[in-house]
């Protein structure tokens, strides 16, 4: 709650290319596109799409403003958590659209079914399947012995 009014976080995504990028959210993660803006000559400038209850928008490198890719810059330090019923399915459907493994499919000790991609313009997505709550003291033994 901000100022007494519910806040949803919208993500704006900088791609290689807006329209291929909008094509390839619908195929891998079953985005739907809502708006776009397009640039004169008719190529998107931004494309909005909504993936579940979240706004998802994608728009183009602009390098001398400094909007640049994740893979332009090496790497990102950040995931993209989305919850799905079937880690393993959402999984194959990335894959099969284009998406790079970054961690296989595996049931973590939190509780989650989970697996992370890099998507083509590189940005890390994670896959989220609630499989059980986990006490907080066995939580806290799983990090005692991971990094204790």
């Amino acid at each position: 709650m901000v100022g007494g009014m519910t806040t949803q976080l919208a993500v704006h995504l900088v791609v290689d290319d807006p329209q291929a990028a909008a094509e390839w959210y619908a195929a891998a993660l079953g985005a739907r596109e809502t708006s776009r803006v397009n640039l004169p000559d008719g190529r998107p400038l931004t494309v909005e799409l909504r993936l579940g209850d979240t706004v998802l928008a994608v728009a183009g490198e602009v390098p001398a403003a400094g909007m640049r890719t994740p893979a332009a810059l090496g790497g990102t330090p950040a995931a993209f958590h989305l919850p799905v019923p079937d880690t393993d399915a959402a999984w194959q459907r990335a894959l099969a659209a284009g998406a790079t493994e970054f961690e296989a499919p595996h049931d973590a000790f939190w509780g989650d079914r989970t697996a992370q991609f890099l998507d083509p313009s590189g940005h890390r997505w994670a896959l989220d399947q609630h499989l059980r709550d986990v006490p907080a003291e066995e939580l806290a033994a799983h990090v005692a012995a991971m990094f204790g």
